[in-house]
This record gives C-alpha cells, sequence and structure tokens, in this order.
C-alpha cells in the first residue's frame, strides 16, 4: 500500500494528540498500534469508519475514535473515513439506508419530494425510524465488511506486485 499518500493525507500523530476533542482518550493515545500503517491495521480502521459513517450521529468521529483505540487499529485512518458522510453524502446515503430498511421490512417506501425542507425530513423519521435505522445497520454492517475485505485484498495484491517487481530485476 502506498504509505507515503497515505500519510501524505492524514494528520500527524502529535497533530491528534494536541486535538482538543481527542484528549478525552489522554494516555489512550501513546499506544504505537494506533499510528502504524500495516494490513490489518488500516483493513479495520477503514473498517471502523465505514460502520461509523453509517451512524446517524453527529459525533461520529469521537466514535470512530473510540472505537479504533478498543479496537487498536490505526487512528487517522478510521476518523478521515468517517468523513465519508458529510454535509454533501448524507442526504443520498440516508436515504438510501431508509429504502434499504423498508425494502428489509417489506414496507412501502413514502416518495420523496426533492423540495423538502429539513424539518419536513425529521418529521418523516417519526413514522419512519425503524426502516431508517435497520438500513443504517444494514449498509454499514455490508459496507464495512465489504472496504475491510477490499483493503486486505488489494494490499496482498499490491505487496505481491512489488515482490514480483523485485524477483525481475537483475542483480548487480
Amino acid at each position: 500500500m502506498p504509505k507515503r499518500l497515505i500519510k501524505k493525507y492524514f494528520p500527524s500523530h502529535k497533530t491528534i494528540k494536541d486535538n482538543k476533542h481527542l484528549k478525552v482518550f489522554g494516555s489512550l493515545l501513546h499506544d504505537q498500534n494506533l499510528w502504524h500503517l500495516n494490513r490489518r491495521s488500516f483493513a479495520g480502521a477503514i473498517a471502523v469508519g465505514l460502520f461509523i459513517a453509517f451512524v446517524p450521529l453527529p459525533t461520529q468521529m469521537l466514535f470512530a475514535a473510540a472505537l479504533a483505540i478498543l479496537l487498536r487499529v490505526n487512528l487517522p485512518v478510521s476518523v478521515g473515513t468517517v468523513w465519508i458522510t458529510n454535509p454533501v453524502t448524507m442526504p443520498p446515503i440516508f436515504y438510501a439506508a431508509y429504502r434499504t430498511g423498508s425494502w428489509l421490512m417489506n414496507l412501502p417506501v413514502e416518495p420523496s419530494n426533492p423540495n423538502s425542507s429539513f424539518g419536513t425530513i425529521l418529521a418523516s423519521l417519526e413514522h419512519n425510524w425503524q426502516p431508517f435505522l435497520l438500513g443504517c445497520l444494514f449498509l454499514a454492517t455490508l459496507t464495512s465488511a465489504l472496504g475491510y475485505l477490499f483493503v486486505r485484498v488489494f494490499w496482498r495484491w499490491f505487496v505481491l506486485k512489488k515482490w514480483s517487481k523485485r524477483k525481475k530485476k537483475p542483480n548487480p
């Protein structure tokens, strides 16, 4: 896996330790496993980040950090992956979660109005919260498992490719 590329776009160990919101975790942030970039740690962090990204709460980064610390996977990657759901992508992702939950519960899907206000959407959740949360749980589990498997397979393929190139080089 291109570690330099990953390290270039994610915050440093010091930046995260000095973050005022993450000071809650104190000395737990000193665990070196939270900062290593290896296949297990990176794949686990992607899985954590993808799972938490589908949790419809405003403190997703904090939950991702806590779960990364608990599971001892790469902290910056898990916190960064949560940003798959951002203010732009959240409405379509959560609508897909609602539709998925409705499908799983065999319920009819209420038609959506593209001009709906935030208040209208919140009011509709009063009656549709069960399929919405089921869809969120289902998609969180599915995407985190697929993300974990994809990273493990891709990382392995990348390493084998590098070994193959190294073997083909003539020895001086």
